[in-house]
């Protein structure tokens, strides 16, 4: 498969009045064609800034200072605002968080995606209405003839996910970046709209980066995942084993924090102790050592490498170092990457 997407030691930091906010530090990753990425971390790890910074979307005080995002290998972080907005919206579109921000509440449905519309296809107005049409239809939103026509707030927020989507895709993107698609619907709607992500990376043939700090919506949709924290990659892997086998202390936090309670037996949740690192003054060594009850005296002073697990994970933590202490469960291996 080709690589649709590369991430070269990409930092994004916010130049504010306090101080630098390091939001993203030095992260590297591929996208393949067809892949759905999975990103996970919890709130504050530099999932958002890191899909913002590939959008070209970082504003003032933030920006990027380091490192090259690669699509279909054109450096997005050379583009001024005009040329990346050739890009933006027609070969890489975003399913932002929350649609009701999203949105304009002041025009139609209808009105905004036919201005997407055509906006980038060179459509006529009525061309784009019947793409628009085409556009719910395929979204799974009933009565698009008389839907089209409605504001914001007459839709459901299953809808109005469902609309944001629709704008998303309107050009058949090459890649689709889902920020917390899901974040704010009840079950059966995030069933839904995970379900209709599936059926459109298969019609419309995008790969899919989705973001989100819920491991079951992970397990649902992605192939592969990466794990964030203080910024930082902790773990890569494909989906089995990061759920059969997670070596990053990091990871297994996050599995036992889930809720368990599949079998009817009542099971105690496992917190991770303690705060995340302040990005103003981020650690040197490994952002999660405060927190790890493994960490080692080389932990808090230098960062781990990626350390090659198997040919589908790798994972920043010295437990992997050849000369660290015996952990029941971390695979030890002979160098690093």
């Amino acid at each position: 498969m080709a690589k649709i997407l590369e991430v070269k030691n990409l930092r994004t930091t916010f130049f504010t009045h306090l101080g630098e906010v390091q939001a993203v530090r030095g992260i590297s990753f591929d996208l393949e064609e067809g892949d759905i990425l999975g990103i996970v971390g919890e709130s504050g790890s530099g999932k958002s800034v890191t899909s913002l910074s590939i959008m070209g979307l970082v504003d003032e005080p933030g920006r990027i200072v380091e490192g090259e995002v690669l699509f279909e290998g054109l450096d997005l972080t050379k583009l001024d605002q005009k040329e990346m907005s050739n890009y933006r919206g027609n070969e890489i579109s975003m399913i932002f968080q929350d649609p009701m921000t999203s949105i304009n509440p002041a025009f139609t449905v209808g009105n905004q995606l036919r201005e997407v519309i055509m906006t980038h296809t060179g459509m006529n107005k009525e061309q784009a209405h019947q793409r628009a049409l085409e556009l719910l239809t395929m979204v799974g939103i009933p009565e698009p003839e008389t839907r089209i026509k409605n504001h914001p707030y007459q839709f459901s927020g299953g809808m109005r996910q469902r609309a944001l989507i629709s704008m998303a895709i309107a050009c058949n993107p090459k890649l689709l970046i889902a920020d917390e698609p899901t974040t704010a619907l009840d079950v059966t709607i995030q069933a839904q709209i995970l379900e209709l992500m599936r059926d459109l990376k298969t019609k419309i043939n995008t790969s899919i980066i989705l973001i989100t700090h819920d491991l079951g919506v992970i397990s649902e949709i992605c192939n592969k995942v990466i794990v964030m924290y203080g910024g930082m990659i902790m773990e890569k892997a494909d989906i089995i084993s990061l759920f059969d086998n997670p070596q990053h202390p990091y990871t297994r936090g996050l599995m036992l924090s889930v809720p368990r309670n599949v079998t009817g037996k009542k099971a105690r949740l496992i917190p991770i102790e303690g705060s995340p690192p302040d990005l103003m003054a981020p650690p040197s060594g490994c952002p999660f050592s405060p927190r790890c009850q493994h960490a080692m005296e080389i932990c808090l002073k230098k960062a781990a490498p990626l350390f090659k697990i198997s040919d589908t994970q790798e994972a920043s933590c010295w437990l992997h170092h050849p000369d660290a202490p015996e952990v029941k469960g971390f695979v030890k291996v002979a160098g690093e990457k």
